[in-house]
């Protein structure tokens, strides 16, 4: 099937050409959809903690906070397009002449242009206005709204609709506005702020942004230091290419660019995995770059991430205990203990066939299934937003256990399936605290952890032709499937992510 040069290609990428046929039998079988039991609501699979409990697992993680090391890791890829969506659309008309001025505007537009002083970025946009000879409020008194998205969206202005979200201004404060990721350094230290008062981020970025967020990180840096008195770690890595997945056309055959060579396109979020297993920390702290509020609503999302953590941190205590005690040969001893603390406390029910084993070969089973990384995902209760759901689902070893799950894995076909998606109460904000290392302070290898059954097939297209295109398993998905997985409720005001630039309209953004 392949040419030599293509081989030559694959292995440009960093790819086995295995891998690659491996990839092409997904598109010709398609991905499997998950086997879900029912929705984790509370008590069956999602821990609610009373106010005296958070409490006191913020304050246990508060007592060992400098003992531990800690990091934050933030997905930040991919420039904020998607995000200006309607205002690109509202631009086009406007320059094709296809709008109707006897019309209302959009709704979201209208919004935008009525209310564009509340935005953070307003006097940035001003002022390049004014330097370009045109003042802002006469040009939205005339309805001349071109020239504004034209210096708001494209590279002769501020560049927004080119620009990672981490780069744009969120919020606007008395004596400053603050980037996305300003404010992911201002809420980090106050959870994540370990020996030496040292806050360490990691950002994954594209490599045309890199600059931009160095550069900006070398203009704040400083400022935040001294406001915070801690000191700023902060590194970026890159989807790797070797994460990249080939295309096939409409008949699942390579899809070929117009010089005959293979189209291979990122793998999706779950390609970070890769970058997760790259950095070295105790905990790690997962938050999206968009999920973050103004200062005077941070409190609540940093009371439950310290309680989250302390939470984390007890269990694992008590893993590495079993563990010791399973190593030392006296598992049996404590045997009853162990299987409890493993089917209730981690949220795991063993296969049928557990039932017939003797104690030594269960004692390997929980074993296996102690030793393995771990993860608290923050669940709020379901609003409407988009996001994984969770589930009780069955493994491929046919064990059950909880597992975020996307949508697009449950056969909405059947009516069964698709009444426990309708009935799923909470879902998924990207909101994790994990351990990646065993209790020796090794790290385990998390590419061992994912379910490669797990990814899923999309149609795009490229130069006027259609494509399909395979995402690998979700970071949060099947990418962590063989982790223990813990789910706790967290309130909702603990969410709040920048889907459209509308959405810094809303109360919460509201520095």
């Amino acid at each position: 099937m392949f040419k030599p040069e293509d081989i030559q290609q694959i292995k440009q990428y960093g790819l086995d050409p295995a891998v690659v046929e491996e990839q092409l039998k997904w598109f010709e079988k398609g991905f499997p959809f998950l086997d879900i039991k029912r929705p984790a609501t509370i008590s069956d699979g999602i821990v609610r903690f009373e106010m005296d409990e958070i409490d006191e697992f913020g304050k246990y993680y508060d007592s060992l906070a400098e003992k531990v090391s800690t990091l934050k890791f933030v997905p930040a890829s991919g420039a904020a397009t998607r995000m200006f969506k309607d205002l690109f659309e509202f631009y086009d008309d406007l320059e094709n002449n296809d709008f109707d001025f006897s019309k209302d505007l959009p709704d979201g537009v209208r919004d935008f242009f009525e209310r564009i002083r509340e935005f953070a970025f307003y006097q940035d946009l001003a002022e390049i206005l004014l330097r370009n000879g045109m003042d802002i409020q006469e040009l939205i008194r005339n309805r001349d709204y071109k020239d504004i998205l034209k210096f708001y969206l494209f590279p002769q202005g501020l560049d927004y609709g080119n620009r990672p979200k981490g780069l744009l201004k969120f919020h606007q404060y008395p004596e400053e506005s603050r980037t996305a990721m300003e404010e992911h350094l201002v809420e980090s230290y106050q959870y994540c702020r370990g020996e030496n008062n040292r806050v360490n981020l990691h950002l994954t970025v594209s490599p045309e942004h890199e600059n931009g967020f160095r550069d900006l990180l070398l203009d704040v840096k400083e400022k935040y230091e001294k406001m915070t008195r801690c000191e700023f770690y902060v590194d970026f890595s890159h989807q790797k290419p070797s994460t990249d997945t080939i295309a096939v056309d409409m008949d699942n055959r390579p899809f070929r660019n117009e010089d005959g060579s293979l189209l291979f396109r990122p793998g999706g979020h779950g390609a970070l995995i890769e970058n997760l297993d790259a950095v070295d920390a105790d905990l790690i702290f997962i938050k999206n770059i968009d999920n973050v509020v103004p200062d005077r609503i941070k409190d609540a999302t940093v009371f439950y991430k310290r309680a989250i953590a302390g939470y984390l941190l007890q269990l694992r205590k008590k893993v590495f205990d079993y563990l010791d005690l399973i190593e030392s040969g006296k598992g049996k001893e404590s045997f009853a203990e162990i299987e409890g603390f493993v089917m209730k406390s981690l949220h795991l029910k063993p296969p049928a066939a557990y039932d017939t084993l003797h104690t030594d070969k269960k004692l390997d089973w929980l074993k296996e299934k102690l030793d393995r990384p771990m993860r608290i995902c923050g669940m709020v209760k379901n609003a409407g937003e988009p996001g994984g759901g969770p589930f009780w689902a069955v493994n491929p070893d046919g064990s059950e256990s909880l597992q975020v799950v996307e949508s697009s894995q449950v056969d909405k076909k059947n009516p069964q399936k698709a009444e426990m998606l309708k009935n799923s109460t909470h879902f998924n904000p990207v909101d994790l605290v994990c351990s990646i290392k065993n209790r020796r302070g090794e790290k385990y290898q998390l590419k061992n952890y994912i379910d490669p059954a797990t990814g899923f097939i999309s149609v795009k297209s490229k130069d006027g032709n259609d494509l399909k295109a395979l995402e690998l398993p979700g970071l949060w998905n099947g990418a962590m499937s063989d982790w223990t997985t813990i789910f706790v409720e967290v309130p909702l005001i603990t969410f709040n992510p920048v889907k459209t630039v509308f959405d810094l309209l809303r109360p919460e953004h509201k520095g």
